[in-house]
């Protein structure tokens, strides 16, 4: 990406004819499903105890229907954790890290913030494999007699795991991903993965605050296992005595969760069931990231920041903008100014950047309808008029 003044478009470019139905592209929390109405949720949870019956039967509902929608494996451990995925993802970490070895991924922001954890918080000295914005680290480098850390989707960078080959099934370490940003739009190769985290505010369009945690049966021998040489907080506790606490991973939370969230992501779900399962969800996104990378192959000004193509994002668009550094924010603020798109300005700590969301709940015509919005709004400020 340039850092020079772009060249002005024609300054009458035409505004568009044809808005996005809806203008939610945010990465996080991300668009509600198409149809979705607040007043057809249930209610008759709301105000009973999450421990009552009714409670625990909701909460024991999205995690069976997690597990047949997500295709999780039945000897996997599902269960609704606090702090959304952060908070599912650190719960594994203070949890499960300190037995052997670690290596730590990081080609992104999220990546690099797990980084810190276990360097400076945990102090455990991780081997550290990094790469660029846009970048994946070397796979081939990674040393799985260790516990390995890493984010599937690089939700800031727009780049993700090609796939899950990398990682053998002989590994001696335990892997912890952080899918939070892929769980419902991207192949998770489960036999793979020993810990797997996301929140409900990604690909489903849930809300936020509440986090999933997904663990294999090497994961939980660990925990069983396994005492780390630091103190744990009530909400990271998983063992009990030296086993697994199974209420957790049934409907027993640890702590309080809101049980309106809880049936808004049963929404959700059902949703997914109803549009095709896993499959249509992942075919939805592949359709919207496929609609903006045709506008993004033909418009000069803008690249994926994904160098690879094998290694492009289906959710979290990344875009790079030739011209100044203040470029995609301003565009950003005008689209925002007219109601055609919220929220696409790229993360705060990524390179100047559009970050546009392509999963399951956008729909692909609402894509296709931004792409002259873009170029209009480029056209109107580098000409001076924006």
């Amino acid at each position: 990406m340039t850092t020079g003044t772009a060249a002005p478009l024609a300054r009458t470019l035409p505004r568009p004819a044809v808005r996005p139905a809806r203008p939610h592209f945010s990465s996080g929390p991300c668009a509600k499903r198409p149809g979705y109405a607040l007043s057809a949720l249930p209610t008759d949870s709301l105000g009973r105890s999450h421990r009552a019956k009714i409670g625990r039967s909701r909460l024991a509902e999205a995690i069976d229907r997690t597990r047949q929608l997500l295709e999780v494996p039945a000897d996997y451990r599902i269960g609704i954790v606090p702090a959304s995925d952060t908070g599912a993802f650190e719960m594994a970490m203070w949890s499960l890290l300190g037995a052997r070895g670690v290596t730590a991924l990081a080609w992104e922001s999220f990546g690099e913030g797990w980084v810190t954890d276990v360097a400076k918080q945990l102090k455990l000295a991780p081997t550290i494999l990094r790469a660029d914005y846009g970048h994946l680290p070397d796979l081939a480098a990674v040393d799985f007699a260790t516990d390995v850390i890493f984010t599937w989707n690089g939700t800031t960078s727009g780049v993700r795991v090609p796939d899950g080959d990398w990682i053998p099934d002989d590994r001696e370490g335990l892997t912890l991903c952080d899918a939070t940003s892929a769980a419902f739009a991207q192949d998770l190769p489960f036999a793979k993965l020993d810990v797997t985290t996301f929140s409900w505010q990604k690909v489903l369009g849930g809300e936020g605050a509440h986090g999933v945690l997904i663990l294999s049966p090497r994961a939980v021998a660990r925990l069983e296992s396994y005492q780390p040489a630091w103190p744990l907080p009530k909400i990271f506790r998983l063992t009990k005595g030296g086993k697994l606490i199974e209420g957790i991973f049934a409907g027993e939370t640890i702590n309080t969760p809101s049980m309106l969230c809880v049936e808004d992501y049963l929404d959700a779900l059902r949703w997914g069931e109803a549009v095709g399962g896993l499959a249509a969800l992942r075919a939805r996104a592949d359709a919207n990231a496929a609609a903006l990378q045709a506008w993004i192959d033909r418009t000069p000004w803008a690249s994926n920041l994904a160098a690879d193509p094998r290694t492009r994002s289906n959710t979290s668009v990344c875009i790079a903008v030739d011209g100044p550094a203040e470029l995609p924010r301003a565009i950003a603020a005008l689209l925002e100014k007219e109601g055609v798109a919220f929220d696409i300005n790229g993360y705060r700590d990524a390179p100047p950047s559009l970050r546009i969301w392509c999963g399951a709940t956008v729909e692909t015509a609402d894509i296709e309808a931004l792409g002259p919005w873009l170029d209009w709004a480029r056209a109107t400020i580098t000409s001076g008029e924006g």
